[in-house]
Formats: structure tokens, C-alpha cells, sequence
């Protein structure tokens, strides 16, 4: 089975995610948000959760799911795991975001 492995840009997501909710709602739910993305995450592997491709015009390949108020993107990587790449929450403008994301992630040595 593939290991998850949180890339850069998404755990400075997960960071902000996390921080937000927890000001705003409080530390319980903060923890079963982020819980919830971790477990949607593990679920990628046996397709218990549904992931479309990216658009071909974004000119990058990888996948993404929805996750309640977030986007999840991600992309396999060259030694078979799952690489999360960003989580945008889904009112911003993910079309920009999310290639800036990607191409940082994508020239990085060794992905």
C-alpha cells in the first residue's frame, strides 16, 4: 500500500486550516476537521474517496477530491505514494493557486 506523504504547500495548508477553525469554532472541531481531511486522505489508496484528474489545460497531472469546505490536490509520486500537494478551501481562486502550488512543489529536487 502507498504511503501519504504531505508535500510543503499542503501542510502549511493544514497548518492554516487547523488555526482557523480552531479560533473560530475551537479546538474539538479543529481536531475532527483536520482528522476528517487525514482519514480522506488515507482513503485515496482504495478509492473511498473520488478523485477526478486535473484538467489537462492546467498542463500538470494529478487528482483532486472535494473534502466538506476544501479541494484536495494530489498527484501520485515517482516511487508509487501519494503525494498531497495543496488543500484550498473552496472559495479561493483555485485555478492560480493551485498551478503556483504545484509548480513550486514540482521544482523541487527529487519529485
Amino acid at each position: 500500500m502507498a504511503n501519504v506523504r504531505i508535500q510543503e504547500a499542503a501542510s502549511y495548508r493544514l497548518d492554516e486550516i487547523y488555526l482557523y477553525t480552531r479560533n473560530k469554532w475551537g479546538t474539538p472541531q479543529a481536531d475532527r476537521y483536520i482528522n476528517g481531511l487525514f482519514e480522506a486522505f488515507s482513503k485515496i489508496e482504495t478509492r473511498e474517496v473520488v478523485s477526478r484528474p486535473v484538467p489537462a489545460d492546467l498542463g500538470v497531472e494529478g487528482f483532486f477530491f472535494r473534502y466538506e469546505k476544501h479541494v484536495v490536490y494530489w498527484r501520485r509520486l515517482s516511487n508509487g505514494d501519494i503525494g498531497i500537494v495543496t488543500v484550498l478551501h473552496e472559495r479561493m481562486h483555485q485555478i492560480d493557486r493551485f498551478r503556483e502550488e504545484f509548480e513550486t512543489w514540482s521544482s523541487t529536487p527529487g519529485k
